[in-house]
């Protein structure tokens, strides 16, 4: 029986990621990424660029993050390399924030979702109310029919 590095092991799980496999760690990343929060400290960071931001003003700039909900997505981020936390000591102690190269490479990805969706709201407000005001849509969470794929929302027979 051959013996395998560490390292050649690494490489053949490098190959075998799947993240349609929720055991997969790509799949749990992008779990990660996937947060709201995430995808707005990362853009937040991106804007400054290449400055750090003080927790406050990310705070600020996130309108509607808790306090905690700030804290647990910037430690994540920490975490994953996304980003590094830079603690000063002074009076009062000064802590910043930046995105680290890892980061930057996310940054361009979250940021184009982030202005797809700001581009794109309208058409999707209207998509809901068009789906909300069809009467026979599915109440939320209701074992309502499933529309085939590229049949719209018509309960006709073709």
């Amino acid at each position: 029986m051959a013996t395998t590095t560490a390292a050649q092991r690494r490489a053949q799980a490098r190959i075998e990621y799947d993240a349609f496999i929720r055991s997969c760690p790509t799949n749990q990343l992008l779990d990660r990424i996937s947060d709201k929060w995430v995808s707005l400290v990362v853009s937040a960071l991106a804007q400054a660029d290449g400055a750090s931001m003080r927790y406050s003003d990310l705070g600020r700039k996130l309108a509607g993050i808790s306090p905690k909900m700030l804290t647990q997505t910037l430690r994540s981020l920490e975490r994953d390399g996304i980003l590094v936390r830079t603690v000063t000591p002074s009076v009062p102690v000064r802590v910043d924030y930046e995105l680290t190269p890892l980061g930057t490479s996310l940054a361009g990805l979250l940021s184009a979702v982030k202005d797809w969706a700001e581009l794109h709201i309208e058409e999707v407000n209207e998509a809901r109310e068009r789906y909300d005001d069809d009467g026979d849509a599915p109440s939320e969470g209701s074992a309502g029919s499933v529309s085939s794929v590229g049949s719209g929302r018509s309960s006709s027979a073709s």
